[in-house]
């Protein structure tokens, strides 16, 4: 029988509303043969209950940290209730508790509860989760650079905290938990510089997450999309990164990280379009190097999008602006080519998508082998059996590459699936056909927005103190100050110090 939902009401699973005891629920985790309950002997006539799964907690701490020192206190003290035990054990984090709620989370969050008797409701709560199952190794994988650090996240919560706080050493740096997933209980943080991220950002991200109603939650992308202004645009409207310079970035700029335990991407916004061409890379390098890396990667980006679609448009409806001296190899190329432009570059678009996602589902050595050794093959085939024209393949290759020069791997899928309609849109009215996709895809853009922060910024609104990192990577001195749009509470990062503009007495002019 089906039950009604009031908007707002969140599904709950697990305990019974009527369960209101320890042991009732103790009952409940039994049914699991993971759950055990153990007996400690203190002394001859005092015993405590330890009840916990053992697939969770720490085996080693279990026995070395609980058991051995209750095992071997002085028989002759005293214990009355379970505050007593706290002093005996060499572990800090120790919770005493009758709440049964709290006592049902942690339980299942890896924890330990000890009770003097069955009858009593009073618990001491032991943190001794394991570790088992985490990595060890926490390098980029996905976000690779040649200049800076290559240290990452990995899939517990708590060591990516303490990454990060490693790296912010101020007490400023905020912490925020939630519990998320009706099935899965997941610890979801949200991280914030209290006196620098505007509190309104702040309130938002909270509410959106207290919000959520759903089951499980694998990993940070879902939140993502659950947090999102938008959840039907192709564009990411926020970072999703496992680089720590990348969000200790973000955090001193004023945005907001979220992280989901179990999941080694933050989560950054709010975020702007630019921010999905910036490289850490760009500012471990000279100022020009960085500005110059930029710029390519915003170029290859516009050449990826609409390299195709020009091809079908100017071979299909405007012929007339090739060169003459282009026009000669071209015809050569396609003189025995039986299809139109459009399925010709459909043909190979697919082709590329297909190389790419097969090599992505094998295993590294396979998938390496095959998009270099299957492309080649395909390539020269499609060639020789006048399937394409090998004008086109370069064409496509080159448009493959180029989608792939942004550091932030979901805005390359965006742009990869943005190719499809352009290119539709040129088969059909050419040149203007582009035009209307670019009108579509600047409407689009403008209209969206990153926890109700324009999603163009500073183009539109424009902002011409932002303009000064967005295209270019300026020096340091010039971006002392952080972002406008944001919003901060404090507008000053650090005190610039530019020799340059210093007046310096030269050695010559001492005397």
């Amino acid at each position: 029988m089906k039950t009604s939902r009031k908007p707002g009401d969140k599904t709950t699973y697990g305990l019974d509303k009527n369960l209101g005891t320890v042991q009732e629920l103790l009952t409940v985790f039994s049914k699991s043969s993971d759950f055990k309950t153990r007996p400690v002997h203190l002394s001859a006539s005092q015993q405590i209950v330890a009840s916990f799964f053992n697939t969770l907690v720490d085996e080693e701490k279990l026995h070395h940290d609980l058991f051995r020192p209750l095992q071997q206190h002085e028989p002759k003290t005293q214990i009355k209730s379970v505050k007593d035990i706290v002093p005996l054990l060499p572990l800090d984090n120790i919770e005493i508790t009758d709440h049964v709620e709290t006592i049902h989370r942690k339980l299942l969050q890896g924890c330990l509860i000890l009770r003097m008797s069955d009858a009593d409701h009073t618990c001491a709560v032991v943190h001794i989760a394991s570790k088992l199952g985490l990595r060890k190794s926490n390098d980029t994988e996905n976000e690779f650079s040649v200049v800076g650090p290559k240290v990452g996240f990995i899939e517990d919560l708590d060591t990516n905290i303490h990454l990060l706080r490693l790296k912010i050493n101020i007490p400023n740096l905020v912490v925020k938990e939630f519990m998320i997933g009706n099935i899965s209980n997941s610890r979801v943080a949200i991280m914030y510089i209290d006196g620098v991220t505007n509190e309104q950002v702040i309130q938002t991200v909270k509410q959106r997450i207290e919000d959520i109603d759903f089951e499980v939650v694998f990993d940070t992308s879902q939140l993502d999309q659950m947090l999102s202004d938008n959840s039907n645009s192709p564009f990411p409207l926020f970072l999703t990164t496992e680089r720590r310079d990348r969000v200790v970035y973000a955090l001193v700029s004023g945005q907001i990280a979220v992280i989901s335990d179990g999941s080694p991407y933050f989560v950054t916004g709010p975020s702007t379009l630019f921010d999905f061409f910036i490289s850490p890379e760009d500012y471990y390098l000279p100022w020009v190097l960085g500005s110059f890396f930029r710029l390519i990667r915003i170029f290859g980006v516009v050449f990826s999008l609409f390299a195709s679609s020009l091809y079908i448009a100017t071979l299909t409806f405007h012929f007339e602006v090739v060169p003459h001296n282009l026009l000669g190899p071209l015809i050569y190329s396609r003189i025995n080519v039986p299809f139109p432009p459009i399925l010709e570059v459909l043909f190979l678009e697919l082709t590329i998508e297909f190389l790419r996602e097969a090599g992505a589902r094998l295993p590294t050595k396979i998938g390496q082998t095959l998009g270099i050794v299957g492309g080649i093959i395909v390539g020269q085939a499609a060639v020789e059996a006048a399937l394409t024209s090998n004008i086109l393949i370069i064409v496509v290759s080159l448009s493959a590459l180029a989608s792939f020069t942004t550091p932030i791997f979901k805005m390359s899928n965006t742009i990869r699936f943005l190719r499809f309609p352009i290119i539709i849109l040129a088969s059909i009215w050419g040149g203007l056909g582009i035009l209307i996709g670019i009108c579509f895809l600047l409407v689009h853009l403008t209209r969206l927005k990153s926890l109700g922060f324009p999603y163009t910024v500073p183009l539109f609104p424009f902002r011409l103190k932002d303009l000064k990192d967005s295209f270019i990577r300026p020096p340091y001195p010039v971006i002392d100050v952080r972002p406008d749009y944001l919003r901060t509470k404090e507008k000053t990062r650090y005190t610039s110090n530019d020799k340059r503009k210093n007046k310096k007495k030269r050695e010559w002019d001492e005397g």
